[in-house]
């Protein structure tokens, strides 16, 4: 019997080594997922974030065939939330959507967390700010409103949207600064929201607000206020009647409060890769672009890599606008 050597030994163990490297790799994604999925929302129920977020888990939940269940997970201004997701096992059963103010609590300091802090899956929602006026504004289009706030004295015109800092507050700090303004020209009246904000221009407390124009949409369609203009690059297919900036007066600004799914960083490729896939079959789906449309949400598309850019994008234009209206602590 020949004796085998512990030289032998060695290489034949390479041997076989180099053949399973060689060979069919293990797939954490071939069996995945083999029980119910948690998928975190940083807002509250009844919201426009809870509402995507769960027309997409019964969505997936069909594609993947196990349960996804939506959790709430409230608090901080959205820190909670994000950290929850963030801090997650990244095994692929805690997943989460995101929102633009993950691209704006760190220049807060509200937070360290950063897009980074995630493993990026797809990008599907934005919604960007219109510019609405009263109904009986003088002010018929956007140019008109803009000339008559460069002519003001700062802080003549006022206007709302959200809460001091908030998505809504920076589209007009970019705005204004597109029109060779300072930040603070128009002075921004806090408000709890998009809804309190509109009532207070019906109500002529305020000039304009920018917020976006589903959020608006129940005092437009009511005939208490109009719509002057969208800050995105296109017009909206739910409000095609509302022109663009770019196409009222040139400007080529654009933003807007937008969702997207992750997982936490560290996430499996092939998890990661299965996850996308699902999630652009749902978003080609008549069941998510009718849900979405009949709310008055936009729809994008951005792939795992589209959607890391585009959140790093998002990031140094908040924090661009932050700094210019002093309310960057980072």
């Amino acid at each position: 019997m020949t004796k085998l050597t512990r030289r032998d030994f060695m290489a034949a163990t390479a041997i076989a080594g180099a053949g399973l490297a060689a060979g069919a790799k293990p797939s954490f994604a071939q069996n995945y997922p083999n029980r119910p999925i948690q998928m975190i929302c940083p807002w509250g129920a009844g919201g426009g974030t809870d509402a995507t977020a769960r027309i997409v888990a019964a969505l997936l939940e069909k594609d993947l065939g196990q349960p996804i269940n939506v959790v709430n997970r409230t608090g901080g201004s959205g820190v909670v939330g994000h950290s929850a997701i963030a801090t997650a096992a990244p095994d692929g059963y805690t997943l989460g959507i995101i929102t633009v103010e993950i691209a704006m609590m760190h220049w807060q300091g509200l937070t360290q967390l950063t897009p980074k802090d995630f493993t990026p899956l797809a990008l599907m929602n934005e919604d960007p700010p219109g510019i609405q006026v009263k109904a009986d504004s003088e002010y018929k289009t956007v140019k008109d409103l803009a000339e008559a706030v460069k002519k003001a004295p700062a802080g003549k015109f006022k206007a709302s949207g959200t809460g001091q800092g908030g998505i809504w507050h920076l589209a007009l700090v970019g705005w204004l600064q597109a029109l060779g303004l300072p930040a603070n020209h128009v002075t921004w009246v806090p408000s709890n929201g998009a809804a309190p904000a509109m009532q207070d221009l019906a109500a002529g407390g305020i000039d304009f607000t920018t917020c976006s124009v589903p959020e608006a949409r129940a005092m437009i369609e009511a005939g208490k206020a109009r719509s002057l203009a969208l800050m995105a690059p296109q017009r909206a297919a739910a409000f095609k009647d509302i022109p663009t900036l770019k196409e009222a007066m040139g400007i080529d600004f654009t933003t807007g409060a937008w969702r997207g799914f992750v997982g936490p960083k560290g996430l499996p490729a092939d998890m990661a890769t299965k996850l996308t896939a699902s999630l652009k079959k749902i978003y080609d789906s008549k069941e998510y672009n009718d849900f979405m449309s009949s709310r008055g949400f936009g729809v994008v598309w951005a792939d795992a890599k589209g959607y890391a850019d585009f959140m790093d994008k998002s990031d140094k234009q908040m924090g661009t606008a932050m700094k210019a209206a002093g309310l960057a602590k980072s």
